[in-house]
């Protein structure tokens, strides 16, 4: 027979975890991780707090009859900084979904840790394709773009126009160095070559003796594997050493329209893009562009605009499961159709690549734009099933199992 000592513990037991457990679920809590200051913040940053508040106020601030919260927090350009907030909120604070994340190494890192802590994670703004590769995990989605496609829609369309070698100028670190391997790939299938490339850290200043290298090898490509202000710095000093001018063709597969207007269209003009999304594509579009720049001042980058959807669609799961559980909001992500303003049925694939059309896109010269932000004009539309890897290619082992 128990002793009353014993049962009093046993219930005090008891009910101490029923109110943990209350306390873990009294709101759905989405945070924002995110280079709020450093040299991806004009593309991610407070553009995708700003995105994550209106998708909320949207759909209409509670889920589940509790209320949705948001965290926002700078990662400061550092992998154990933005792998250590995550891990808090994660365990502490419970948040449960983790969105943004312009960082492919801290976002390679998480995909394990979402999994270990049955939470979610989004990576909206992290590109490389391993994310639903070999280091896909059951509790992630690449929700906007990755290297694979980005880079197989430029390749392809300047192998077209006999642009057969290339030298690379590389961010040091997993996404610079995924866009290298992918775009590497696309270079050889269409019968072209690499003949080199350098590699600098990241938000670099100075380009000028990776540019005297890409020069001396003789390509006729020159491909910028990097992001942000890296692509900025990195394309107007290639101006400055007359590349284009030499007949190098000038590529930056990560380019977003910010980095364009960063450039100006004197630089930028014929640049190609490969984006998801344009600010005028649609009056839905145009409608959520006006209220961002309410907000921030500018249109909306397209991973900032891709947040919001990915969130939007993030809550509707959340109310067709009846829980914000992870794995049955997962479940639920997979079975709706993504319709918004940028994406028409796109889908979530076993990998957890999202499957959504793509635009090849080419910047306009200064007597072609109409306006401030009349950067670009669509002059073809990649079906998201050619845009994106095959399910069968990338070796996700969550594929490979079933």
């Amino acid at each position: 027979m128990q002793s009353a000592r014993t049962i009093v513990a046993a219930l005090l037991g008891c009910c101490l975890w029923g109110t943990s457990t209350l306390a873990q679920n009294n709101s759905v809590k989405i945070g924002v991780l995110d280079d709020m200051s450093g040299p991806y913040a004009e593309n991610t940053g407070p553009g995708d707090v700003a995105s994550v508040k209106f998708a909320i106020a949207d759909f209409g601030g509670s889920a589940l009859g509790k209320p949705i919260e948001m965290v926002s927090a700078d990662f400061q350009s550092k992998v154990d900084v933005g792998v250590g907030i995550a891990k808090r909120w994660y365990e502490n604070e419970d948040v449960d979904l983790v969105i943004g994340i312009p960082n492919s190494a801290i976002a390679l890192a998480l995909v394990k840790v979402a999994a270990e802590k049955n939470r979610i994670v989004m990576p909206t703004a992290a590109a490389t394709s391993e994310l639903t590769g070999k280091s896909c995990g059951s509790h992630s989605i690449h929700w906007i773009y990755d290297t694979y496609g980005q880079t197989k829609t430029i390749v392809s369309a300047l192998g077209k126009q006999g642009i057969d070698s290339w030298f690379f100028i590389t961010v040091d670190y997993a996404f610079g160095l995924a866009i290298e391997a992918d775009a590497t790939r696309f270079i050889k299938a269409t019968g072209g070559s690499v003949l080199g490339s350098a590699r600098h850290p990241l938000n670099s200043q100075d380009f000028s003796s990776y540019l005297v290298q890409a020069q001396a090898s003789k390509a006729k490509g020159l491909l910028v594997a990097n992001g942000g202000n890296d692509i900025i710095n990195a394309v107007k000093q290639a101006s400055e050493f007359g590349l284009s001018k030499r007949g190098i063709k000038i590529s930056a597969p990560l380019a977003q329209f910010p980095d364009v207007h960063g450039l100006g269209l004197k630089i930028a003009q014929g640049l190609l893009i490969s984006s998801p999304f344009y600010y005028d594509m649609n009056p839905q579009a145009r409608a959520f562009t006006d209220r961002f720049t309410k907000e921030i001042g500018r249109p909306p980058s397209f991973i900032q605009a891709g947040t919001y959807g990915a969130v939007l669609h993030y809550l509707k799961a959340v109310k067709a499961a009846g829980t914000d559980e992870a794995k049955a909001v997962l479940a639920e992500m997979r079975k709706i159709p993504i319709n918004d303003f940028m994406t028409t049925n796109g889908s979530v694939r076993g990998d957890g690549r999202v499957i959504r059309d793509m635009y090849l896109m080419q910047v306009k010269t200064p007597e072609e734009s109409k306006g401030e932000w009349d950067l670009a004009r669509i002059i073809a539309t990649v079906p998201g099933t050619e845009a994106f890897r095959p399910l069968n290619e990338g070796g996700c082992p969550l594929v490979a199992k079933n």
